[in-house]
C-alpha cells in the first residue's frame, strides 16, 4: 500500500483523531493531499469540524463538571483560573472563536471556560463558529500551498509522494518544536497580574 492508498483509506478519520487533539499540522497536510485530489476538500473540513468541535465540548464539560473537584484539590491554580475567568470577562468572544489559534492552550481554556458562567448553549454556537473558522482556514492554506508548489514544478503529481513527505517530515519537527514552549505560554497567560506594575500610585495632596 502506498501513501496515497494510506491517506485515502485513513485521511479523514486522521483529520478528525488528530483535529480531536490539536492537528493544525496534519490539517494543513490533508489541505495538501486535497489539493493533490487523493482527498476531497469539503470532507477534509466537516472531518475537522467535527474532530475539533467535538474535543474541545469534552474539555468544556470536564470543566464545567469537574473543575470545582480539580481546584479542591489543586487549589494553587486558584489565581491562574481567576486570571482566565477575567480575560473571559473582557473578551468573552473572540477569546472563544480564537482559542483554537492559540497554540498549547487548546485544552486548558475551554476546561477553564466551562468553570465559568458561560451557558451552554453560547459555547457550543461559538465553539462550532471558530471550529468552522479554524477548520476552514488551516486546510485552505494546506490546499494554497499545493497550488504554490504546482505552480513552482509543473506536472507535481509527479512528485506529489515526495512532496507530501517532505512537507509531512517539516510539520513534524516545527510540532515537536513547538511542544517544548506551551507550558510557558499557559502560564504566561493564565499567571496572576503583577500588582506592584498594575497598582495606581496614590493622589499627592498639594501643599
Amino acid at each position: 500500500m502506498n501513501l496515497s492508498d494510506l491517506i485515502d483509506s485513513y485521511g479523514y478519520w486522521a483529520v478528525f483523531g488528530w483535529t480531536f487533539i490539536e492537528g493544525e499540522s496534519l490539517l494543513a497536510l490533508a489541505g495538501l493531499a486535497a489539493q493533490q485530489g487523493w482527498l476531497e476538500f469539503p470532507l477534509v473540513i466537516a472531518a475537522a469540524i467535527a474532530g475539533s468541535f467535538l474535543g474541545d465540548q469534552i474539555w468544556f464539560f470536564l470543566g464545567r463538571h469537574q473543575g470545582p473537584k480539580f481546584l479542591a484539590r489543586y487549589p494553587k491554580f486558584a489565581p491562574k483560573v481567576a486570571r482566565a475567568h477575567e480575560l473571559l470577562e473582557r473578551y468573552q468572544t473572540p477569546l472563544i472563536l480564537a482559542v483554537r489559534f492559540l497554540y498549547g492552550l487548546r485544552a486548558v481554556l475551554p476546561f477553564v471556560i466551562g468553570m465559568s458562567r458561560i451557558s451552554t448553549l453560547k459555547f457550543q454556537l461559538l465553539n462550532f463558529a471558530g471550529a468552522v473558522i479554524w477548520s476552514a482556514t488551516i486546510a485552505s492554506a494546506g490546499y494554497l500551498f499545493g497550488n504554490a508548489v504546482e505552480y513552482a514544478l509543473g506536472d507535481v503529481h509527479k512528485y506529489g509522494k515526495y512532496v507530501i513527505a517532505a512537507v509531512a517530515v517539516v510539520f513534524l519537527v516545527v510540532w515537536w518544536a513547538s511542544r517544548r514552549r506551551p507550558a510557558r505560554r499557559r502560564a504566561e497567560l493564565l499567571s496572576p497580574p503583577d500588582r506592584a506594575a498594575s497598582a495606581t500610585p496614590p493622589n499627592r495632596q498639594r501643599g
